[in-house]
Parts: C-alpha cells; structure tokens; sequence
C-alpha cells in the first residue's frame, strides 16, 4: 500500500523523503520491523520509539512517524505529526481498509462491570442470530479463536488487526471493553462507535502510571460518548454528569430508580443448593421479567445494560431472557458445583475495592457462612495484603489465606502480612500457603448453606513463582480434589 493512502486521514508534514512508497508491514516495536515497514515512534512508559530510528533504518523500515526530529539516512521517510498514538490509530485502520466502519462497533467503558456486559451482550446478539467478535480483559474472541490478552483495551494496529479478522470470520458485530487508557492513549482512536456504554465509575487507576486525578480519570472514561452514535449510560451513577460532559450521541438510561429509560424493579435474590442468582422485572423501554445465573445487584446494571443495547438491534424478548440466563464470564462471580449443600465460586476480585463489593453482595443472600480464600501478589504494595485482609475479616464469617502469585517473594512471608492485618479484625482464619490444599480445605469444611469465595485468580489459569508462569487452573484443581476425595 502506498504510505500517502495511509496518511490519507492524517494531518501532517513531510520533513524528509518522498510519500511515494510502497509500505509492505507497519510496526510499533523495533523487534518487529523487517524491510518496506512504517514505524511508528511511540513514547511510552518505559521507551522511547524515537530512540530506536537510526536501529529500525538499519533494518528496511522505509518510513517513520515521528514527534520530533530524528536522525535517519535520507532514503527513509521522515512524518511528523502532533501526536503519533493517533497517527498510529488513523494508520492502522487505513492499513486494514477500516474494518470498524463494516462493523457494528459497541464499546464498553466504566470500572467496574465491563468484562461481564460484553459477555452478555455477545450471548445475546448472537442468540438473535448475529455473528459477535469481543475484545476485552480476559480475551480476544474471533469465531472459535480465543486469544488471551495482556490489556484491556489492546494497542491500536492490534485492535484494527482484530476487527479485520472478525470480518474474515463473518463477524457483523464486535463488542470491546474501552479501558480509561485505552481512551487516554488514542488505542480506540477512529473508530465510529455505533453505541458506548458506561456501567459505573469509582476512585480507581488512579497515579503515576495512570491517572492524575479522578477527574482526570472521569474525563478518559467520557471520551467515547464522544466518539459513539447512542451512548446508553447509567443513569444512577452519581458521576454521571462529569463522565457525559462535552458529549456528542445521542444518551438513554438505564438503573433502578424511575427516572431511567429502562429500569429494574421488584428484585430478588435467588438463592438455591450450589446456586446464586437474581431475578427483576424489566420496565420502561421493554416489559418483561429477567432471571440472571450471576449473583448480586451489579449483575442487574449489567443485564440492563446489555438488554438496552440489543433491544436496537431488534432482539426479541424470549433471546433476551434465553441468552442472559446462559451468559457465563470465566473467573466473574463463576459458580462450580461441588456439592449440594453449599455454594462454591471463583472470581477475580483482587484488591480492596473489588473484593468488598463481592462479599458485600454474598451477605445480601443470608448465607450460612461466608468463607472467603484469598492470597496476594508477591513485588507489589504491601498496603494491598493490609486492606484484603481487614476486608475478608470484618465481612467473611472465615477466611483461608494461601498464595496468590508470589513472583520473587516467599509465600510464608506474604501470608504473614496477611495475617497482621486480619488480626486486626474479629474475623477467624487458617493459613495454607499452597493453594490446591487451602482449596481442599475449605471443600472438606464446607458447611451447609456455606456460600465459599476463591478470589482473586479469577479467569487466570497460572501462578507466577520466581519469574515463570506455572499452569493451574482453578476450576482443573477443584476437579482433582473432588475424584482424589472420592466426591464426584
């Protein structure tokens, strides 16, 4: 492709060279450049791109784009624009004959909430008889290809990548969770969102590698309601205004008090042997009742929310209430059935924050015991194991402290911290460092009508012990106890 086509949406200036060459691969790492490539110089957190020009020169890159000067030989091309992040995003889409513009595009953006809402809005759509791609936290969905991610919101020639797989695959839709630094970055830059939707938000992501502020970080989260058709927002969230400030689309509601377009009313928590879930009328847009196999409020803004989204696809009401009762989100509130006594799950809950609105949720269902195990990560702020401790003690009736990632610490070390700030609260304890063995542990002591947490692992299918990644997976761990103990 010639690079002038690529430019073609891109204001800039051409310092060196000729825009008459033909641009066989772009490339945002120097590892990745062979010859005929476009380079684009990004300034991270850790590098500078700008630093690797005489480098991807020397290797057949034909062209950069750049901020500032730098020093190549006179056959590479030299761009300079204000911001290369964007260029990148504008480039990417360019270079893959804008995939996004031959999709439906929904993106998802808030704290909390948007792994599992574009789960549901997947089952549902596709229920509908929609073909649905999803990048998100946990993976990268293109028909039967499941790619694991590293971001939420993956780099911006990853992105366009994607989409252009997905219309390979026969995709007509694609559902993403937009992170606040994917906006901030320019990841999603370009892409004519057909709906934006915002769960909720709270004080979080916030410091130096982040955000500034909080409303530094509101203000990340409402740049896609600049950049979408139908924002559908939570219209309960306190922060609302702030995040919809400066929008551009046009804005419904959804929550539980009556001033929303669409709303739940009449809950109940369903509460059954080996099972948790909620059921609520839905009223206002659409008229129908709703029973979900995820625990807790927060599942009802994220059904709301999915059902909004799918009714302007004309998605007929028995898919709507067939795909929310199949939607499933790996390692978010997920229930394994081991017994018939008591309840087990597995979620990601991994700090403070996370971790006391799960077991704020569980208490709502009047559980026997609340058992909550839990360990932290090693080579990261020990204030976390102090919060996560004080947390599962005041909330949980028990806690099992094992390990969690320990990287280059000693797990004995980590329970320890642990254990200091449990015991600052009332909450009873047992520590187990391994966890297969903490896991068995709360199995075997399970207590009818004990509803039993494994947090913080979630979707995560590894432990990470001085530098490697070692397979386990939950849900295989539980499995082998059950045949070792003769359960099954």
């Amino acid at each position: 492709m010639k690079l002038e086509q690529l430019l073609e949406r891109l204001e800039y200036t051409c310092v060196q060279g000729s825009l008459d060459r033909e641009i066989s691969g772009i490339a945002n790492d120097s590892r990745q450049v062979v010859p005929g490539t476009l380079f684009f110089s990004i300034r991270g957190a850790v590098t500078d791109g700008h630093t690797y020009a005489a480098e991807v020169a020397e290797k057949g890159a034909v062209a950069l784009l750049v901020e500032e000067p730098v020093e190549v030989p006179e056959s590479v091309t030299v761009i300079q624009v204000k911001d290369t992040r964007y260029a990148m995003a504008l480039v990417s889409a360019a270079w893959y004959d804008y995939p996004a513009e031959k999709l439906k595009v929904i993106g998802i953006t808030g704290t909390k909430g948007k792994t599992t809402t574009t789960y549901m809005i997947k089952s549902i759509l596709e229920s509908a008889g929609h073909k649905v791609g999803l990048i998100g936290t946990i993976e990268t969905i293109i028909g039967e290809t499941h790619i694991p991610s590293s971001n939420t919101t993956p780099e911006s020639v990853k992105i366009q990548e994607y989409f252009h797989r997905m219309l390979e695959d026969g995709c007509d839709m694609a559902v993403m969770e937009v992170s606040s630094q994917g906006l901030m970055l320019n990841r999603t830059a370009g892409i004519p969102f057909e709906i934006g939707i915002f769960t909720n938000i709270e004080p979080d992501h916030i410091g130096p590698a982040e955000h500034k502020s909080f409303e530094d970080y509101m203000h990340c989260k409402g740049l896609l309601f600049r950049q979408c058709r139908i924002g559908i927002v939570n219209g309960d969230d306190e922060h609302l205004d702030q995040v919809l400030a400066g929008h551009t689309c046009k804005v419904e509601t959804f929550g539980l008090s009556e001033k929303n377009d669409l709303r739940a009313e009449n809950l109940k928590m369903v509460h059954k042997p080996g099972y948790l879930g909620i059921s609520y009328h839905a009223a206002g847009m659409i008229d129908m009742d709703v029973e979900i196999d995820i625990p807790g409020k927060f599942s009802v803004y994220n059904s709301l929310a999915a059902i909004a989204v799918c009714l302007h696809f004309k998605v007929r009401e028995a898919d709507i209430k067939t795909a929310l009762k199949q939607a499933k989100v790996k390692g978010r509130v997920e229930l394994v059935k081991v017994s018939d006594d008591f309840t087990l799950m597995i979620d990601y809950a991994h700090n403070a924050m996370s971790l006391e609105s799960l077991l704020t949720t569980l208490r709502e269902y009047e559980p026997g015991r609340l058992v909550c195990l839990f360990g932290c990560g090693g080579n990261r702020s020990k204030a976390r194991r102090f919060e996560m401790a004080e947390v599962s003690g005041r909330l949980a009736d028990f806690t099992i402290i094992t390990s969690d990632n320990p990287r280059f610490e000693k797990p004995e070390d980590i329970l320890d911290d642990i254990e200091s700030g449990i015991k600052k609260t009332d909450g009873k304890y047992v520590k187990i460092a391994d966890r297969k063995e903490a896991i068995r542990y709360a199995i075997l002591h399970g207590q009818p009508g004990d509803v039993i947490v494994l947090a913080g692992k979630g979707h995560e299918d590894y432990q990470e012990i001085e530098g490697k990644k070692y397979h386990m997976d939950e849900r295989e761990l539980i499995q082998e106890i059950l045949e070792e103990e003769n359960l099954r």
